[in-house]
């Protein structure tokens, strides 16, 4: 009888995945034993207290792994790359929490808070995926939980909508990118990254450059970068609006991380095919980002279209394919994941004073009305742009930098056009804001009441926003260890 060998397990480098889904599954079946009114609160405080564990496990483990190591029969990487991506993405989890906090979902708030733990499980397991095999189940794990939660709140419509369309193309997306697995393995035999490195020169050219192709959509569905964006703007704006702040941050961490290490590991030999494919995905995303957000009235649907533009920006260090396009990468996404949780956070808070969708229109007078979100609020939309004292500023420089040094100087010409057009309709939120006629927003006598948990997480995003460009050198330093592990071709 075969004995087929069991790899063994480094239990350590797993565990910001153990956690997070040891979390799960007490808030999937605890809350069932509590009174009713008991389970928001606990819910709510598990989550808080597992993504805080995995975070500080992942902070750990990047300051033992001095140098990266396979695990699990190679089909994981332990690197500081995959942990600065866990960090971020369960930072954005974090962030959510609160923005979540006073969400209504009457029987399905514990299903609700497993599932975020789940997806960000499957985010922290897919930036370390180090093979074909296990980047697709990453994949599929943290998109199954997203559809979910999409369509989680299901007497509202809008909802619903959203969770079957963002199914319906996410799964095309997904099978794009594993019939590009297929088309990869069927020539050069093997899965790992390095792996197809090494069996590249002996290939069929043309199965590999396919499965190539194929898995650059897949993946670009994911990061929600154009012309692979449809679902985007009707999935952000029909969500509630809880999910669209974490998707807009932790997919597009999850996405960009992975993307980045697949393409310089696996695919160094075809590197002259794959760069100029990202430039002009870059120079699509940026152009119907920017001209999408344009005519938007729907502030969710405006920030939609702004995530693909901003996919577009984070796609440029990628395709330089140099050391210091990596370093753009990961600190562009420090400051990107903060600002988009808070943007949407402030529309959330917004969206439950007028018990409506939010419209520029519906903006009105919110400077004036909640000094603080407003004030936040108007960091965010400056923070876009590429403006001090957001850390974007020093992300979009590094980017641009990248590209310029790699002699694509016309890069970022374009990224720079795309961020003067951008100023029109991220201005038109601050302008809503303070020099439009207020909004009715409560009852004569009263106000609508603070949220605590949604301020705080507000607060937290606004220290990093500001922080990564106070402390931009120890952030850029931190982000050279993480991609210090990748053999860059140039």
């Amino acid at each position: 009888m075969t004995k087929f060998p069991t790899p063994s397990i480094d239990w350590a480098a797993l565990s910001p995945e153990l956690v997070l889904l040891g979390g799960a599954a007490v808030c999937l079946v605890l809350p069932l034993f509590l009174p009713h009114a008991w389970r928001r609160h606990f819910c709510a405080f598990v989550s808080v207290a597992c993504f805080i564990g995995a975070g500080a496990a992942a902070i750990a483990l990047f300051q033992m792994d001095e140098t990266g190591t396979g695990i699990v029969a190679n089909a994981l990487r332990r690197d500081r790359l995959a942990e600065l991506g866990q960090v971020l993405v369960i930072g954005s989890g974090l962030l959510t929490v609160g923005v979540s906090y006073t969400y209504v979902l009457r029987e399905r708030m514990g299903e609700y808070y497993a599932l975020l733990l789940t997806a960000a499980a499957g985010m922290c397991f897919f930036v370390s995926a180090d093979d074909l095999m296990t980047m697709f189940l990453g994949l599929e794990w943290f998109s199954i939980s997203l559809y979910i939660l999409c369509a989680i709140a299901i007497e509202e419509l809008a909802s619903l909508e959203a969770g079957l369309k963002y199914l319906i193309v996410g799964s095309f997306g997904s099978a794009i990118l594993l019939f590009g697995s297929a088309f990869v393995y069927g020539a050069t035999g093997v899965i790992g990254f390095e792996d197809i490195a090494a069996a590249s020169s002996g290939a069929d050219s043309l199965f590999l450059v396919t499965g190539l192709a194929m898995i650059i959509v897949g993946l670009a569905f994911k990061a929600s970068a154009a012309p692979f964006h449809m679902w985007t703007p009707d999935v952000y704006q029909g969500a509630p609006t809880p999910v669209t702040a974490f998707m807009s941050a932790a997919t597009k961490v999850a996405a960009l991380v992975l993307t980045m290490r697949l393409l310089v590991t696996a695919f160094p030999a075809q590197e002259h095919l794959w760069t100029i494919s990202l430039a002009v995905i870059v120079c699509i995303s940026l152009a119907w980002g920017n001209v999408g957000a344009l005519v938007q009235t729907d502030v969710k649907r405006m920030l939609a279209y702004s995530s693909i533009s901003h996919a577009g920006f984070l796609l440029m260090p990628v395709a330089v394919a140099t050391p210091l396009g990596g370093r753009a990468l990961m600190y562009y996404l420090i400051s990107y994941a903060a600002m988009s949780v808070g943007a949407f956070a402030v529309v959330a808070a917004r969206e439950r004073e007028l018990a409506r969708p939010v419209t520029l229109e519906g903006m009105a007078g919110m400077g004036w009305e909640r000094p603080g979100l407003g004030a936040a609020m108007t960091l965010f939309m400056f923070g876009f742009i590429g403006l001090p004292p957001a850390g974007l500023f020093i992300g979009k420089f590094y980017a641009f930098s990248a590209a310029v040094d790699r002699g694509w100087a016309w890069l970022a010409v374009v990224g720079a056009i795309a961020t003067v057009v951008s100023i029109y309709y991220y201005l038109g939120v601050v302008r809503a804001m303070y020099f439009q006629p207020a909004v009715r927003v409560a009852p004569a006598g009263g106000s609508p009441p603070r949220e605590l948990a949604l301020g705080t997480s507000v607060a937290l995003a606004v220290v990093v926003t500001i922080g990564s460009f106070i402390a931009a050198q120890p952030l850029l330093d931190i982000a050279t260890d993480a991609v210090s592990f990748l053999p860059f071709p140039h």
